[in-house]
This record gives structure tokens, sequence and C-alpha cells, in this order.
């Protein structure tokens, strides 16, 4: 992003937007890069509040003339030596028909100088009578080398004892998305906290992560207690995500291994696809991320939906490493094609940009999501390329109930040796896993109304015969899943997926 910036100013760009919420750091770079060019440029910053004053000098110098945005501007264009000029945090007053002209009249001023105006900002926004002039560039967040100099210099100033380079790559990868001040705080906050800094406070640093997220709006920071071992069954999709776990790591680069892009699970409703998808994260240790899509959508302004799912994807990527988690696919993305006639195609606007982003991002962020009803995916997400695979989750086999029982029982009763599990799972033919644990509710529920009577091989028996699966109320729609996914997904149950490798 330097070089991109130190390129358009050696071009003579006149107006250039920055976005970002750095402002030390990126009029650091900017100076950096006007005093080795050639010619050199002075730089000059404008807030409302001082007006303009030169890069260096005391922030309490207030040049009075120059404190409108009208007026900074008209004082630019009258400056004859090279020049950068900052101007912090116009997007105010940017839309105010005596600001946007006077722009134009300094860009127009600008031609065969070596002046450029730099307008910063934590967000963006750009008047449709600039749009042609301006070029927009989103001043990236610190990298592993700027995080490392922090750390370094933290390290110092409390003379903390020496990491290792595995303990030293954890904390800077921790500290990955954030800004270069939240990092030296959180770095301080953990010293303050253990008195220490090494790689057992990490979690420490990724409270910091958390509060980002909570900050976004958008997105769900999700903790997730149990492990991988707490899901039934599905042996085949835990193989893979096992392959998977040190994907993210520099080993896996320096390997030749490309970064995964994601997952798409489809499968019948209840049976572990939201659960394997919350128990990954703690599998890599990466954060979990849950994109809301129903809190994307905002009719209050034109534009406002692909704006918060920019800013949603953004976040992502800044606090990368991570998993995104996007529930129910298919409700998310379904009805696109019709968009334009119910919403004025906002739907379709955003489903394109979601396509895009997952097509070209270069940010190690895995994309995990599930989905029920593959008839009301569209046809873009299913092709080759888009997922690294598509997983397809049954119902539950014999055996897996059984694990399935044995799971939810110990979780509930520290001795389960009374209970028959092979009966139970005989018993629970056509059952999801979460219908499974639903009937030992039930059966807790009518012994716990039986004077507090513990429950019994029987009770569990008894609310079995009394649900009626998903399986057979909605038997054609599971009948059409199953023989959709038979060629066109793998199976997340290594008993299927030996099957069908020995038929081949």
């Amino acid at each position: 992003m330097k070089e991109e910036l130190n390129i358009l100013i050696q071009a003579q760009y006149p107006l250039i937007y920055l976005v970002t919420s750095e402002e030390e750091r990126a009029e650091q770079a900017i100076f950096t890069i006007a005093s080795s060019s050639k010619p050199q440029r002075r730089v000059y910053v404008w807030t409302v509040t001082h007006g303009i004053v030169e890069y260096g000098q005391p922030r309490n110098v207030t040049q009075h003339n120059t404190v409108s945005p009208e007026a900074a501007i008209e004082w630019i264009i009258r400056q004859r030596e090279p020049g950068i000029f900052i101007l912090k945090d116009l997007h105010p007053f940017i839309d105010a028909p005596a600001t946007t002209r006077s722009l134009r009249d300094a860009i127009a001023s600008f031609k065969g100088t070596q002046k450029n105006i730099m307008l910063m900002s934590p967000m963006q926004q750009v008047p449709i009578e600039l749009e042609k002039e301006v070029v927009v560039l989103d001043f990236s967040l610190p990298d592993m080398g700027d995080l490392n100099k922090v750390l370094t210099q933290h390290i110092e100033q409390n003379r903390g004892r020496k990491l290792s380079t595995e303990a030293r790559e954890k904390l800077l990868r921790a500290a990955l998305g954030l800004t270069r001040d939240e990092a030296e705080k959180v770095y301080r906050k953990a010293q303050v906290t253990s008195g220490r800094l090494t790689e057992d406070e990490l979690e420490i640093v990724l409270s910091e992560k958390k509060q980002l997220i909570r900050r976004n709006g958008i997105l769900e920071y999700i903790e997730e207690d149990s492990t991988i071992d707490a899901v039934g069954g599905l042996e085949e999709l835990k193989k893979w995500l096992k392959q998977r776990s040190n994907a993210f790591t520099e080993r896996a680069r320096e390997y030749g291994l490309p970064q995964p892009k994601g997952m798409l699970i489809l499968g019948v409703p209840g049976c572990g696809k939201s659960l394997i998808a919350k128990t990954t994260s703690r599998l890599w240790g990466l954060p979990l991320l849950r994109l809301d899509m129903g809190r994307v959508y905002d009719g209050s302004m034109v534009g406002r939906s692909e704006a918060n799912l920019r800013n949603a994807l953004k976040t992502a990527e800044s606090i990368s490493p991570a998993i995104l988690f996007i529930d129910e696919l298919d409700k998310s993305f379904a009805g696109t094609t019709g968009s334009s006639d119910s919403d004025g195609g906002t739907s379709s606007r955003i489903f394109g940009s979601f396509l895009t982003w997952m097509q070209e991002k270069k940010s190690p962020v895995f994309v995990m999501a599930t989905a029920n009803r593959v008839e009301r995916l569209p046809g873009e997400f299913l092709r080759k390329g888009r997922f690294d695979e598509i997983f397809f989750v049954d119902l539950p086999t014999a055996e897996e109930r059984q694990d399935i029982f044995k799971i939810h029982l110990t979780k509930r009763r520290k001795d389960i040796t009374r209970f028959d599990l092979e009966q139970l799972a005989k018993m629970s033919e056509g059952f999801s896993g979460a219908e499974t644990e639903q009937a030992i509710v039930a059966a807790m529920y009518e012994a716990f109304a039986q004077q507090e009577r513990e429950f019994t091989q029987l009770d569990i028996i008894a609310a079995l015969k009394a649900t009626l699966p998903l399986s057979r109320t909605m038997q054609e729609q599971v009948t059409a899943l199953r023989d959709w996914a038979r060629q066109r997904a793998r199976p997340a149950a290594s008993s299927v997926a030996e099957y069908q490798r020995m038929e081949f």
C-alpha cells in the first residue's frame, strides 16, 4: 500500500482519499515518502480545530485564518512550493457545495505542479462531483513486521525475558488486525495483568479482538467450549479438518501449500453442521466470527447494506487468520434472482459482492457455511473452486447414534453404565443428533416431574416413541437432498465414504 501511495504522489495525482483510523502512522508514512521524493515535498496537516499546521510543529499551534475548509483549500492553492496537504476528517464538510467546488478548483490548479491533497478519514465519503477525480486507498493495518517492532520495543522498555521464535509468532499473530496503538495498549494490559508478556498471555491479547468485533455490530465473536470430540460420528469430515489444523502457519506457506478457502456443509437439519463449524475454531486455534446476514440488510439508506457487508468482511480480514461462519446460507442468499422486484436489487448486489470477495480474497479467512435446502442455493456457490470441499451430513448411522447417546448422557451423568446404548440406537432409527438430545431432555423432565426420581432407559425409549422425527415429516425433502448429494458432495461419515470409494 505504501508503494502504491508513493507512486500516486510521484505521478502527481492531485486528490487521494486515504481511509484509515491510524492518523499518526499514516502521517509518518506520508512524511517518509515526501522526504525521499524528488523534489522533496513539505507536508502540511489541516484539522478543523487548528487549521493548517506544518507536519512536526507543536499541535497547540492554531492558524485561525485556515480553520474553515474553504479557507484552507484556498491557502493550499496559493502555495507555490511542492507539498502534500493532509486534510483530516473532511467527510462532515465534503458534501457542502462550497467545499466540493473548492476541491475541484484546487484539482484544476494542481496541473503541472508537485502538489497533492490527501483526504484522511476513518470512513469513506466521496460526493459524485469528485468521483472521477479522486483515488481511494485503504491504509493497511500493521503487518507482522510492524507489530514485531511494537513487541520488541515493549519488551525492551519493560526488561522482559526473551521470547522464543514460536512464542513471538503466536503473540504477533494474536495481535494481527489491531492498530499499532491497540497493539501497544494490549501488550501493556498483559504486562500489568500478569506482570509479564509470554505466550501464556494470548487470551489477554485476543480479548482486544473481541472488542473489535463487538464494535463492528454485524459480526459476532463466538466462543465454543466443546471440542470436536463432542460431535458424534462424521469421521471423514473430522479427518479433513484435522489434516488442515496447521494450514495457516508459516511452515505451511514454506512447504508451498495454498491457504484453505472454505467449506460448505450440506445436510439434514439437526445433524451437527453448526456444531462442527463451532468446534473447528478450537481445533485450529482460530477466532470464530459469525456473519449475521440479517444485520447486513439495512433499508434506511441506499447502499447501506452493501457498505455493511464490506465493513464486515474488512473486519474479518483485519483479524485474520480467522474462520467466518455463515449459518443457513440457503436462507441468507435465497431469492437473489428476483431481487430487483422485491428490494431494488440489493440482495443481488450483496450476493455478487460476497462471491467476488470469496474469489479474490488474499487474506487467510476460512469461510465455513452450512445449508439445509440445496435447491435454494444459487448455482454460483456450488461450482468448483468457490469452496475447497462440499460435505454432506446425513442422518447418523446406528453406530453414530450410539456415540451421540454416549456424548449427551455423559454430559448429564457421570455413570452411564445403566443405559443400553445399542438398544437406544436401534430405537432412534431416523433421528437426527438434535432429536436424540431432545429425547434425553424430555426423559429427564418426565422423571423430574415424578418426585425428582432418576431417569431411566425406559424414559428415553418412551420419549423416542413419542417423537416423530424430521426424516418422516419431511421425507420428500430429505430424500431429494440425499439424491443430490450422492453425486455432488463428499460424505461426512467415514462408513459412507469408504463404501463410495469401494464402489468407484
